[in-house]
């Protein structure tokens, strides 16, 4: 069937005389921004952090993918740009919060060495959060990362709670060893029932895989095994740092 033209003069051409018509594959519509021609490339990771594709799939474009630089480039959009933002925010958030931290943690205490000792073991429950994110097989991003700062206040409120008392009875005169001894059973209840509220009120988010559970579930997986590997440190590892800080404290005296 052929489509009949109208040239200036009247006349009347089939289409197959000025141009060929074939099908043949290519974009469905195409886009313009800035008066360059794009084009949108779509994907969803599974099992692989978007920074690491990224680097990997940057790298191997580099490589293995032959164009003329000065008429071509790509630009990664999306979740990744999201994220450059959120972590570029965090990167500025987090120092003046842990500074925040240190401050009041010193108008509490009243001195920088117990300050320091609980802000130093910070990495420790740091620790336990990513433990628990490599044995569930997830990334550290952004939902993660607001997860590590709400353990970062639930633990420093627990070693407020643990070394508070323990100062409280060495004002009183009893001696370090036994202060620290008796200030551990003293706060071991408090300890565990912070800790069991923050643990037991999102089990189930760190274990959803409903829709929307791929946000909710990194955060709800950091705090809840931090928090667990963290009360084991305030209960047991804390009070024996605080003795031995405080012992060698004494002896300068």
């Amino acid at each position: 069937m052929e489509f009949p033209l109208t040239s200036a003069s009247g006349a009347m051409i089939p289409l197959s005389a000025v141009a060929e018509i074939k099908t043949t594959t290519g974009p469905s519509m195409i886009s313009r921004e800035m008066n360059q021609r794009f084009t949108t490339v779509r994907m969803n990771l599974r099992g692989k952090d978007l920074s690491s594709f990224v680097r990997e799939a940057e790298s191997k474009i580099e490589k293995q993918v032959v164009y003329d630089h000065s008429q071509f480039q790509f630009h990664w959009a999306g979740q990744l740009e999201n994220q450059h933002r959120a972590f570029g925010r965090l990167a500025v958030i987090m120092p003046i919060t842990l500074a925040v931290m240190f401050l009041l943690l010193f108008f509490a205490f009243g001195t920088f060495r117990q300050a320091g000792l609980l802000i130093g073991m910070l990495p420790l429950a740091v620790f336990g959060g990513m433990l628990a994110l490599v044995a569930r097989g997830m990334t550290f991003n952004v939902s993660s990362a607001v997860g590590f700062i709400a353990l970062f206040g639930v633990f420093i409120q627990n070693g407020v709670i643990m070394i508070s008392h323990i100062n409280v009875l060495r004002k009183k005169g009893i001696a370090l060893k036994e202060a620290v001894i008796s200030g551990s059973s003293h706060r071991l209840r408090p300890v565990l029932m912070t800790a069991t509220v923050a643990v037991l009120g999102l089990l189930p988010a760190s274990l959803s895989t409903g829709i929307g559970s791929d946000v909710q579930r990194p955060l709800a997986t950091v705090i809840v095994y931090g928090l667990l590997f963290g009360t084991i440190l305030i209960l047991y590892i804390l009070p024996a740092f605080y003795y031995i800080l405080e012992k060698k404290n004494n002896k300068k005296i």
